[in-house]
């Protein structure tokens, strides 16, 4: 089995928005942005992918806050890749910030959501060292 490769360290990955009413934001992004979107199947629910209209690639997602997002902040979330996320939350209060939400899983990542001393929030990202050991 190959692994894929690993992304740089600091690098943002990803970015996604939670809000109690995702249909109506997911609207409302594609009428002012041009966005298109799909669904991301989630189980009982979809969240949704929003894509470029032209090429259909996905630029970021809005998320219903329920399920394993009910506790993220309704805002946009950036989420930058870390070599350990557990090590990077424990900094993160050691120097002043909030651990909002987890360390948990993701798949085959682990992710936190952190807030820094000027009360900003970011999603903390890596791969999870415990789903690679098989």
């Amino acid at each position: 089995m190959t692994t894929p490769e690993q992304p740089q360290i600091g690098r943002i990955l990803w970015q996604d928005l939670t809000v109690p009413n995702a249909s109506e934001v997911r609207d409302f992004y594609a009428a002012v942005v041009g966005w298109s979107h799909s669904n991301h199947d989630m189980g009982d629910y979809s969240d949704y992918n929003m894509n470029q209209p032209e090429t259909g690639e996905t630029l970021a997602g809005i998320c219903h806050a329920q399920g394993p997002n009910a506790s993220l902040p309704p805002q946009w979330l950036v989420y930058i890749y870390v070599a350990d996320v557990e090590q990077s939350a424990q900094k993160c209060v050691e120097l002043g910030g909030r651990l909002i939400d987890g360390p948990k899983s993701m798949g085959d990542d682990i992710f936190c959501v952190i807030q820094d001393p000027a009360g900003a929030v970011a999603a903390l990202i890596s791969r999870d060292s415990s789903s690679q050991e098989s």
